[in-house]
């Protein structure tokens, strides 16, 4: 018997929805996926699916998933244990950590995966506070932290910038939402991308890309920058500085909400066109006219995305992108309509007015570099030196969910040798990847079929006041836990709580998904109830109406706050971003590596499945035919590519869509150490990162994007 059941993806963050065709043997009950499409009558996605979605059989049914725990042995080998054997024996050494090191010790890494759960964060949120630990850390800081310190230290506008569905000019810099699924806040959003761009530039938008590369999303601009990677906080000034010199800035609007903006001009007066297009490899004329295209609007927005953020000065960069919305009063006013429903949070009231400025690193204090924690989380980008720096407060157990941090942090070297120093490792995953195998326990999930859902990252993305639940689908077979529940079960051997916003989480073993959704977003605008009930539809009626600001309101924009003027005179002057990573030979290293997305994975998650494997099993160096010539590689051979820090083997590939001097390769590949399986498996890129020099001095953020690296042929046979 075949029954169709409706869900939506969580292989990324997109919430496409689903009809899922399952299987039922009427022997057994055994449940099989067995055909994955796209839900035609919806609304908002109108039957878009990707290549990713459409493997969620594979990923669920696949031989060597995992379905019981495994524990590691003396010898490094695995031998399986129960759900409750492990819980037992994991909350046995938590406690003996916490009564000898406190409970700062144990430490916490919510990754990509587990970001499409959207209980898992919110359980393992209420587990430190629980036992008391702040050492609670996620992927939202190995990439894009500056997107939040960037608001907290310039001001925030309290309805959101304006919305992409009238937009007159959209500036995306370094992100590309037809492969990625991703855009900031009034970008284009992975919600049937494609024609979402297609209608918006058939009603007369403008779009402006700023990318070393031509990626899909750069060949439908009007205008493409191809910036020098490093570069974007030079060519955002560039771009500042031209729309305040020729007064095309909003006027009325800065007098009232924007201030600084004196300095601002002072502090960008030297980022003249021509300055611009020599340190950044783009024409003048193209500065200035960028400038004007963004700046006559009149609706857009500027955003940006992972490249950039993970770039030399990346909370300077995205301070200055913000900085183009404020002074351009790109914002939605008394009377417009949000385009996102935001039905996950409180409040049904959006002011037009600024919310002002704040200390942009409030969290706990680490115990390295002078750094400070973001709200509610620390920073991953120096998690390996808060495990392996002695003294009070070292991090001795890491629970993993979702995420494989041999691959993804920077610095991978240093990042295997602090999970080694770490008294336990747990990692919640369905598949033994290089983080994994090094684990002290390794915890089977529920994967997505098989759990009750929530887009939360969508909810205050989706084109439209969309809303979207899902229960499981799909009953899973095997030893499992959904994440939450390893968070539950670890309190109730602990004794102690699991805080929600809708109150304690029972840990008498009679919680299942659908009262941990209610519990977690009891305070959101939408009862979950009427989300369940409305679920697949565009409410309308619920839309939310920009209401007029406070009568005494008297924040204002802080646009050139002391630290981003003394960055802005760095910048100046350097000869180049790489600047930034003292103490090497530039000449040595003429080739920049940015990063970039792959539609067929995402980052270390999918390249283990059959019907992704036939797209690509490597993360291929694309680099220009012309620099492959000079060279003397052709495509296809071995490359070693190396850093001030590191080395490693990639297979080159040619592609015109990339600048000159530029290796673009996608991130989270290969292995814990060696090449020996490049073709197969990819390389990780993380070797070439260092955190010992260049950190932003706000986020921690390692320069993981436009490194500097040469490139050479392998002699070895590949």
């Amino acid at each position: 018997m075949i029954e169709t059941r409706r869900t939506f993806c969580r292989f990324c963050h997109a919430a496409c929805p689903l009809d899922i065709d399952v299987e039922i043997d009427e022997v057994s009950g055994r449940e099989v996926a067995t055909a994955v499409r796209g839900v035609l009558d919806d609304p908002l996605f109108e039957g878009y699916t990707c290549i990713k979605g459409r493997q969620l059989p594979d990923q669920h049914h696949a031989p060597d998933r995992l379905r019981t725990p495994l524990q590691r042995r003396a010898d490094g080998t695995f031998e399986p244990a129960t759900s409750a054997g492990a819980l037992d024996d994991i909350a046995a050494r938590i406690r003996r950590i916490i009564d000898q090191h406190g409970p700062r010790a144990v430490a916490s890494y919510t990754g990509t995966g587990a970001f499409q759960n959207s209980i898992s964060m919110p359980a393992a949120v209420a587990f430190h506070a629980g036992i008391g630990s702040p050492s609670f850390y996620t992927s939202i800081t190995i990439d894009q932290p500056a997107h939040l310190t960037a608001r907290l230290r310039m001001g925030s506008w309290e309805a959101g910038w304006q919305n992409f569905r009238d937009a007159d000019v959209l500036l995306a810099i370094g992100y590309n939402p037809l492969v990625s699924s991703y855009a900031p806040s009034g970008g284009l959003q992975g919600t049937n991308p494609f024609v979402m761009l297609r209608r918006a530039k058939a009603r007369g938008m403008q779009l402006i890309v700023v990318d070393p590369r031509r990626t899909e999303l750069a060949a439908q601009a009007d205008l493409w920058l191809q910036v020098t990677p490093g570069e974007d906080p030079t060519l955002l000034a560039g771009l500042v500085h031209v729309i305040l010199r020729d007064e095309l800035h909003d006027r009325e609007f800065c007098d009232r909400w924007v201030a600084q903006l004196v300095e601002l001009r002072a502090a960008v007066a030297s980022f003249t066109p021509e300055h611009v297009a020599e340190r950044c490899g783009v024409p003048a004329d193209d500065v200035e006219r960028a400038a004007r295209m963004f700046a006559a609007g009149p609706r857009g927005t500027a955003g940006t995305g992972t490249g950039p953020n993970m770039a030399p000065h990346s909370t300077l960069m995205e301070h200055l992108t913000l900085t183009l919305n404020a002074i351009c009063g790109r914002v939605n006013r008394e009377g417009d309509r949000l385009e996102s429903g935001n039905f996950l949070v409180p409040g049904d009231t959006r002011r037009a007015q600024v919310v002002p400025p704040s200390d942009p690193a409030p969290g706990t204090p680490h115990r390295v570099k002078g750094l400070r924690g973001m709200p509610g989380e620390m920073l991953t980008n120096v998690l390996a030196e808060e495990i392996l720096e002695p003294g009070e407060g070292k991090v001795r157990c890491l629970i993993v969910c979702g995420g494989n941090p041999v691959v993804a942090f920077p610095d991978q070297l240093r990042t295997i040798d602090a999970l080694r120093d770490l008294e336990l490792l747990v990692v919640i995953d369905h598949r033994m990847t290089p983080t994994a195998e090094l684990a002290h326990w390794v915890i089977p999930p529920r994967l997505e079929l098989e759990r009750a859902d929530v887009p939360t990252v969508m909810d205050r993305r989706f084109a439209a006041p969309y809303v979207s639940h899902t229960p499981a689908v799909l009953a899973p077979e095997g030893d499992l836990m959904s994440e939450w529940q390893v968070f539950a079960g670890l309190a109730a051997r602990l004794g102690t709580r699991l805080p929600l916003p809708g109150g304690d989480l029972p840990l008498d073993g009679s919680a299942d998904d659908e009262l941990m959704l209610d519990l977690a977003y009891a305070t959101g605008r939408m009862p979950m109830a009427e989300v369940r009930e409305r679920s697949g539809t565009i409410v309308a009626d619920r839309e939310v109406v920009v209401v007029a600001a406070d009568p005494d309101a008297t924040g204002r924009f802080a646009v050139a706050p002391a630290d981003v003027v003394a960055e802005l005179a760095e910048v100046r002057a350097e000869r180049s971003g790489a600047e930034v990573l003292a103490g090497f030979d530039a000449a040595a290293y003429p080739f920049r590596l940015v990063s970039r997305r792959l539609k067929h994975v995402l980052n270390s998650l999918g390249r283990e499945l059959p019907g992704l494997a036939r797209v690509g099993t490597t993360n291929a160096a694309y680099l220009h035919p012309d620099d492959l010539a000079e060279l003397g590689v052709a495509a296809g051979d071995l490359v070693e590519i190396s850093s001030p820090t590191g080395t490693l083997v990639g297979v080159a590939a040619a592609s015109d869509t990339v600048k000159r001097g530029v290796v673009s390769m996608a991130h989270s590949w290969g292995g814990a150490t060696t090449d020996d399986q490049v073709r197969s498996q990819g390389t990780p890129t993380n070797r070439l990162c260092t955190v010992d020099s260049g950190w932003d001095r706000l986020t921690g953020m390692a320069v993981q994007s436009a490194i500097p690296v040469r490139v050479g042929p392998v002699s070895r046979a590949g």
